[in-house]
């Protein structure tokens, strides 16, 4: 199959950019849907409740179905599994056009999130096998800054939609873009990819994941309340089980002393989970910071944050086009420390710090997580064999969005213990500063366990 894209360069490109606008348009349209949750609310007659599960369920129903996906795309063909996918959404999305209340609302966001896990379990492993033979790094990096801008332009995009378009054209005006991205993979993307052996998916496993990850999430959503607590613990206990399980299991879904013995994709794995964490509530943080203890408008702090997105961006296919040459993990690990830096740059924000301060805080950010995530999907996909690509892929999803969890719900737990359930006011903001340097020093230190994973995975060239 190599032999058609050597002979055939544009069609590498034009599939990849297939996946591009997949992966563009899905984490567009999960950021952009909080700039319409006032109108939706005011719409549909929603509470503040189910109102509040709009940006976060459909994250439950992509990963409940990551694992499974990945595995039966390695089983069936990943281009199959992408396509349905795709189809899926697409039909999710315009599933709104027809809803006249929250509750279904909330169930076309669960079938976005299942149809999204189909998606990003198979687009990196995709790219990694069409350009299995030359620029993998840099077609990862145009990959990850197609991720990347999703989430930067959702609010913009989305606030556009619905001032002009009503909230429903949030969900239904990225679908030609979506069909186009099925025209291309149907014309231009050639090959199956898929295992040669004849397997099982393993539907034991399968329940046991999505058990124990429904607890973890549910319970973490509702974080610090004792019995939202208890469920967490409960999803924590039901891993072991899971594990034990893998182990026995004819055809798992994840081979558990395998990757236990790839210290490359394991370490890979393990320094993407923290630097998700430490990089996820960045936005939520630095957007109250600045809007009430610095004044500035909802808009004016979006463009500033905006620069972390851009840099990132930007350095996405350069880092990985480097990390075609050179050991990736040299690259990881500087943009964990850059990254590392940054936070430490942003922990001595004061209330009177100027804006210089921040925007040297978020350049440091943005270099070093732009440094950072093409160069460690690279290693990590490139210490599989080709026929596990899709699980390596999926498992590298699934860490980003267990990082993403793990660090939002830590930031809440801190705001509820320093801050409670008061107004942020004038005299909050001392607590609130409290809040945003705390969490800052965590995340510096996830960067650090980041580093230390992502140096030790050892070279991938030798």
């Amino acid at each position: 199959m190599q032999d058609y894209y050597q002979q055939n360069p544009s069609a590498r490109w034009l599939a990849l950019l297939s996946i591009c606008i997949a992966t563009f348009l899905v984490p567009l349209s999960m950021s952009s849907v909080n700039l319409a949750l006032p109108a939706i609310a005011a719409d549909l007659h929603a509470d503040a409740v189910k109102v509040s599960w709009m940006p976060t369920i459909n994250l439950w129903g992509s990963m409940i179905l990551m694992l499974p996906a990945g595995r039966v795309a390695d089983m069936i063909g990943r281009k199959r599994v992408y396509l349905i996918g795709v189809m899926f959404y697409a039909l999710a999305s315009l599933m709104v056009l027809a809803v006249n209340s929250i509750e279904w609302l909330l169930v076309a966001r669960v079938l976005q999130g299942l149809a999204s896990a189909l998606v990003f379990a198979t687009a990196m492993a995709i790219v990694g096998s069409v350009f299995s033979d030359g620029d993998r790094g840099t077609a990862l990096g145009l990959t990850a800054t197609s991720v990347y801008l999703g989430l930067t332009c959702g609010p913009l995009i989305g606030g556009w939609l619905t001032e002009f378009w009503g909230w429903r054209s949030v969900f239904w005006a990225p679908v030609p873009l979506t069909l186009l991205s099925l025209l291309l993979v149907v014309l231009y993307l050639k090959g199956e990819w898929k295992s040669e052996q004849r397997e099982r998916l393993d539907w034991l496993g399968s329940g046991l994941f999505a058990l124990w990850t429904s607890l973890f999430f549910f319970g973490l959503s509702g974080l610090p309340e004792p019995r939202h607590g208890l469920l967490a613990l409960l999803g924590l206990a039901c891993l072991p089980l899971f594990i034990f399980q893998q182990n026995r299991a004819r055809y798992p879904l994840i081979r558990i002393r395998a990757m236990r013995d790839n210290r490359v994709f394991t370490r890979s794995i393990m320094a993407s989970l923290f630097m998700y964490g430490a990089n996820y509530p960045i936005l939520f943080l630095l957007s109250l910071y600045l809007q009430y203890i610095q004044g500035m408008s909802p808009g004016e702090s979006g463009q500033l944050i905006l620069i972390q997105a851009l840099i990132m961006a930007a350095l996405a296919p350069l880092a990985g086009r480097l990390s075609d040459r050179y050991e990736p993990r040299l690259i990881a690990t500087a943009g964990c420390l850059l990254f590392g830096a940054g936070f430490a740059t942003l922990f001595w924000l004061r209330q009177d710090s100027g804006l210089s301060h921040v925007v040297a805080g978020l350049v440091l950010l943005g270099i070093g997580f732009g440094l950072f995530s093409t160069p460690n999907n690279n290693a990590a996909l490139g210490s599989v064999p080709k026929e596990r690509l899709s699980i390596a892929s999926a498992l590298l999803n699934l860490a980003r969005t267990l990082g993403n969890m793990f660090g939002m719900a830590v930031v809440v737990l801190l705001f509820n213990q320093l801050i409670g359930d008061r107004t942020i006011e004038p005299s909050q903001y001392p607590a609130l500063l409290t809040v945003t340097r705390l969490a800052l020093a965590l995340a510096c230190g996830y960067t650090l366990i980041a580093a230390y994973n992502s140096f030790r995975r050892g070279n991938i060239r030798s």
